[in-house]
């Protein structure tokens, strides 16, 4: 099975890139002492989105139809919303 590339770089090299960028992006909001409602649902929305890219491109997922696609997504997206939620209300 021939590896998809761009500029010579297999997707799941640029996939890990891209996640080590938003984990410097977040290490990059706590060291700037940044806090309230919109710094904290930009690091947790971060975090749902590399739970995804995980699931999606390490785990393999993204090649599945059907049920085994959603448990992953639902665990992520369930206490991620409800999250948002309390962090809304609190906030």
């Amino acid at each position: 099975m021939k590896k998809r590339t761009v500029l010579g770089i297999r997707t799941c090299t640029w996939i890990w890139l891209i996640m080590m960028g938003l984990t410097l992006v977040t290490y990059t909001i706590g060291q700037a002492g940044l806090g309230g409602l919109s710094a904290s649902l930009t690091v947790l929305v971060i975090a749902l989105l590399k739970g995804q890219m995980v699931g999606d491109y390490f785990m393999g997922l993204k090649r599945l139809r059907g049920f085994w696609r959603w448990p992953v997504s639902l665990w992520l997206f369930l206490p991620g919303g409800l999250i948002s939620v309390a962090f809304t209300l609190v906030g």
